[in-house]
């Protein structure tokens, strides 16, 4: 599962995915469903759009089934009714630059979930695979949302939970971005990210509050 997430670097949103595009938007250390946040998708050239985070299928009857579709598992996302439409055709890309996942621990005989952070150890900003749809109320007014693609977790995520995002390759984005692209090439893209190149550590438990937004959720633990 991946909850939430950082993108911290808004202002290099227009050079790191070469669109002309850009929207207004504050850098958030601590980014949950619900939230309206920047995506990526391929417009000719790419553009910058922003989307709520949770799916709601075009054909759904209440808004409200988005919060059940933060994320979609790539193991069955091309039969899932939510999703199987999207990753055909309206795929896109969610920059990021770290995100939280919860470590069951017994301590002092009790069980507690410690937040880890996790991201790339250059520090750089990355894209999540996305998918979204558009969805309309009854008087035709439209809402763009997006999903969150998960997979099976590599050597680093397996000692925190049994689930990570999917990390693109910033060399597979545009395989990723592009609508033409045929299904088994994409769906060749939805593995594990390489652990050799990501860095993780648990942070403070302020992060659990979505109410705590800065970059001091970001700092490993310091145990006194």
């Amino acid at each position: 599962m991946c909850g939430r997430y950082v993108f911290w670097n808004p202002d290099g949103i227009r050079e790191r995915y070469e669109t002309k595009s850009m929207v207004s938007w504050e850098p958030s250390y601590n980014i949950t469903p619900g939230m309206i946040n920047p995506v990526i998708t391929r417009q000719s050239p790419n553009r910058v759009v922003l989307m709520k985070w949770g799916l709601i299928p075009f054909w759904a009857k209440d808004p409200k089934i988005g919060y059940k579709m933060i994320n979609a598992r790539a193991e069955d996302i091309e039969a899932k009714p939510a999703f199987r439409r999207p990753i055909r055709n309206t795929r896109c890309l969610v920059p990021c630059d770290g995100f939280y996942e919860w470590k069951r621990l017994t301590l002092e005989k009790k069980e507690e979930k410690i937040p880890w952070f996790i991201g790339l150890k250059d520090k750089s900003t990355f894209s999540l695979a996305g998918i979204f749809d558009i969805w309309k109320d009854a008087e035709g007014k439209e809402i763009l949302s997006y999903s969150i693609i998960t997979t099976e977790p590599n050597f680093i995520m397996a000692k925190i939970h049994s689930r990570m995002p999917v990390i693109l390759a910033q060399k597979d984005e545009d395989v990723w971005l592009n609508k033409s692209e045929e299904l088994p090439e994409i769906l060749t893209l939805l593995g594990s990210y390489p652990a050799k190149e990501m860095v993780s550590y648990p942070v403070s438990t302020r992060v659990n509050s979505p109410i705590n937004d800065d970059i001091c959720l970001t700092e490993p633990l310091v145990v006194k």
